[in-house]
């Protein structure tokens, strides 16, 4: 028999938040339909010898939900479970802390991650912590999905020291001699900054073209990358309703995608509109908390995954949810009533407080500035946060929804203070902060009211017709003079980051086929 759709009815949809789309599906279906997950063991390792003090493994602990979905009872034959969808991620401090999650296709037993200094000695074993998460039917073609995601937390890691690791299970062990293949590799960041590398983009998805700007992001060799909301698409409708078109197994296709480079390179994101998943938690965030492990130093790391920040060397990164202040797409307008603007005004002021930092860079879902004819800009944000901006003089700005690559001058207070064609450098203590919309990582392109141009095919324009979104969702058509650089194509952002006496942010915009399509330098 087909299952039919829970919903809520149209009516009513467009007058709920989504709290309160929640709590009346709940009321429909039940807290156990509606969302099963739990944790099945947990652990934190801080240790002596290669990770600091003497070798721990956490006690497995009880199920904390009291409901794991009913599948897990069953088990397999460990041996023929393989691990995939390897990712890492940063903790409060890259120097000394490090996340590693994956995941399993079926219920395994005992997970774990080894861990050494030799790829033949992963002599520290490590019990991991298990999020199952479930999904329901949510239509007649789509079945209910049981996922399951293991994460295992390392502390007092030594700074600046590479680090071999592999994941499994009850019959699987990645120390043998036939699973030595799985084994992976991460860099902790080093004590006395230097000059490195990092990666950013958002709207990635799953396509060839992701997959090609995955693989010239690895030959960028960064230390981290930055994905700016937008994940995977399994919400295709982006709207933040339960009503929303979703398939949880697309999660699975792209953790297995990106896995070449975020089991390397620690992979920070954060929450754009197709992330806010509404079947999972009031704010949708329920099964991003069970996919990833993030710093979570925001107000509310379970309520907001997708806040937080960490220093690498001499360069402060902070992670928004534009959610939270969006006109355009409101469903979670508001949720945090205030306390990420307040949060963000307090870290940018000790970012700037702090003599070993130089450079302070933002990024966020939701374009402040862009020009293209489908979210171009969204006042929200603008009226949130770019005071913020300009208050901390903060050096760089980093946003996704829109599919291109777009540029600005550099701004102060919405306005051009200095315009910076391809090639040129910019002080972002004198002349503004430069914004930067990075979201050609593999989704359908968006396109431009005027003509593209970029390196090596300048065609400057006086000014852009466009629009922004105002309070109440309404569009306000205005001509900006700032759109500097425009791309219609896949691609992504790498930066070189210069220490010292001069310190530099090296820009550059590179297209899924390596080209370069503009490069700009920031100093202070």
């Amino acid at each position: 028999m087909d299952t039919p759709r829970v919903g809520i009815p149209d009516h009513l949809a467009s007058r709920m938040t989504m709290p309160e789309q929640h709590e009346y599906l709940r009321a429909r279906i039940g807290r156990r339909g509606l969302l099963r997950a739990g944790t099945v063991a947990a652990s934190t390792v801080a240790g002596a010898g290669l990770l600091g003090a003497s070798a721990a493994t956490a006690e497995p602990a009880t199920s904390a939900a009291g409901f794991l979905p009913s599948s897990a009872s069953t088990r397999v034959d460990g041996a023929l479970v393989a691990p995939f969808g390897r990712h890492l991620a940063f903790g409060a401090d890259p120097k000394t802390m490090m996340s590693v999650s994956w995941q399993v296709p079926l219920p395994v037993k005992d997970p774990y991650l080894r861990v050494g200094l030799k790829p033949w000695d992963l002599s520290q074993r490590i019990r991991a912590e298990v999020r199952p998460l479930h999904t329901p039917s949510l239509s007649a073609k789509l079945p209910a999905v049981d996922q399951y995601y293991l994460h295992a937390s390392l502390e007092r890691l030594r700074p600046g020291t590479t680090y071999y690791y592999g994941v499994g299970h009850s019959g699987f062990d990645p120390a043998d001699g036939r699973n030595l293949g799985t084994v992976g590799t991460f860099r902790t960041a080093p004590s006395r900054a230097g000059s490195f590398v990092f990666t950013a983009f958002g709207d990635q998805g799953v396509s060839y073209d992701a997959l090609a700007n995955d693989q010239v992001i690895l030959g960028q060799n960064p230390v981290f990358h930055l994905h700016a909301g937008d994940i995977c698409y399994a919400d295709s409708s982006g709207q933040g309703q339960a009503a929303d078109t979703y398939d949880a197994r697309v999660w699975d296709q792209f953790l297995a995608q990106t896995e070449s480079v975020a089991s390397r390179v620690p992979w920070m994101v954060t929450t754009g509109n197709h992330d806010m998943e509404a079947w999972y938690s009031p704010h949708g965030y329920g099964g991003q908390n069970a996919r990833w492990t993030l710093p979570g130093s925001g107000p509310d790391a379970e309520k907001s995954p997708g806040v937080y920040s960490f220093t690498y060397g001499n360069v402060g990164v902070v992670a928004l949810d534009a959610n939270d202040v969006s006109n355009e797409i409101r469903a979670n307008s508001g949720y945090t009533d205030g306390a990420q603007t307040r949060w963000l005004d307090r870290r940018l002021g000790e970012l700037r407080k702090d003599k070993d930092i130089d450079f302070v860079v933002v990024f966020f879902h939701h374009c402040a500035f862009s020009t293209t004819n489908a979210h171009a800009s969204d006042g929200g944000v603008r009226d949130a946060w770019v005071p913020l901006f300009d208050k901390h003089r903060v050096d760089l700005v980093i946003n996704g929804h829109n599919h291109v690559y777009e540029r600005t001058d550099a701004l102060r207070g919405g306005a051009v203070r200095r315009t910076v064609p391809v090639g040129e450098s910019v002080s972002s203590v004198r002349d503004g902060i430069v914004y930067v919309t990075a979201g050609g990582a593999g989704k359908a392109l968006y396109d431009f009211p005027v003509p593209d141009s970029y390196e090596g095919h300048v065609a400057d324009v006086e000014s852009v017709p466009t629009y922004h979104w105002a309070k109440g969702g309404a569009k306000a058509t205005e001509t900006v003079e700032w759109s500097r650089v425009r791309y219609t194509g896949f691609s992504f952002l790498a930066v070189e980051v210069v220490p010292g006496a001069r310190p530099a942010l090296k820009v550059s915009a590179l297209a899924e086929t390596g080209h370069r399509v503009d490069h700009f330098t920031i100093t202070r």
